[in-house]
């Protein structure tokens, strides 16, 4: 009797844990998709270990929208094309929904099919350029007015160690790393940080002309992003389909300044529930 009953909690206990990981994988497929911020591209409006959910429903479903699951200690790879490669491949979305410029989307690398954040800056037909630092849509310079200067610690920074450019120069551990800070103006009224460390190549760029049913993204961080201003091919993300968009990321939930998330003594008070802009 008492075997039995140790069968029954055994089988129980199974039949929780799978049920768990079920309503588990279709929240993070249907609704929300955690993201933990892993590099500074998006300083200062995401910074390194930044942890946020990522609406899945502003833009309706892709083969996109699942889960990709990578753990590459214990061999884990199971992406998203692996599980819904099947709806790949016509550029669609079910019950799709329009991007807006300036939105901080999620969405998959076209090549290595890596979970990527930028803001979106281009729409589809558009003629992108960066001038002198100065973003150019079609032509036309978006306004741009100084804020000031983005103060951070010169050390290394999340599970990476990942040390910040700094406009000051090489600057030794615990010394003050600062950036020129400025608010930009997009086109439709949208205003948003982004930082500058020094003129470099990708401030001076060819025209992109943006394809149809493609989009064009960059990260705050301008000069330390890699993003469309660099092809897929080249290491950068190029011209991103609607179909690879994942979601729409509105706000921070809580930050961890240190090597690991759970290390909760190194979480910034600041930065909960932080609206992104």
């Amino acid at each position: 009797m008492a075997t039995e009953e140790k069968k029954g909690g055994l089988w129980e206990t199974i039949k929780t844990i799978v049920y768990a990981l079920l309503i588990a994988g279709v929240f993070r497929t249907l609704l929300f998709q955690p993201f933990w911020i892993p590099s500074g591209s998006m300083k200062d409006t995401l910074l390194i270990g930044d942890f946020l959910f990522v609406n899945k429903m502003a833009y309706g479903y892709s083969y996109a929208s699942c889960p990709s699951v990578i753990i590459p200690s214990v061999g884990i790879n199971v992406d998203a094309q692996d599980l819904c490669g099947w709806a790949d491949g016509d550029n669609a979305r079910l019950f799709g929904g329009e991007p807006q410029r300036g939105d901080v989307v999620v969405f998959r690398h076209p090549v290595s099919g890596r979970d990527f954040i930028k803001r979106l800056i281009g729409l589809p037909g558009e003629r992108i350029q960066m001038r002198n630092g100065v973003l150019h849509i079609d032509g036309q310079p978006v306004e741009v007015t100084p804020d000031g200067t983005f103060e951070e610690l010169a050390a290394p920074q999340g599970p990476q160690g990942l040390r910040p450019r700094c406009a000051n120069g090489t600057v030794g551990d615990g010394a003050t790393c600062h950036k020129e800070k400025l608010i930009e103006t997009l086109p439709g009224g949208v205003s948003h940080s982004i930082l500058n460390i020094s003129m470099q190549g990708s401030d001076n760029t060819p025209v992109y002309t943006v394809p149809e049913g493609h989009y064009f993204f960059m990260g705050d961080n301008r000069d330390n992003s890699s993003d469309s201003r660099v092809p897929s091919i080249a290491n950068g993300v190029g011209f991103v389909p609607y179909e690879n968009l994942i979601g729409r990321a509105d706000r921070v939930m809580f930050s961890s300044a240190g090597r690991s998330m759970l290390y909760f003594w190194t979480w910034r008070s600041d930065r909960f529930f932080e609206k992104i802009e």
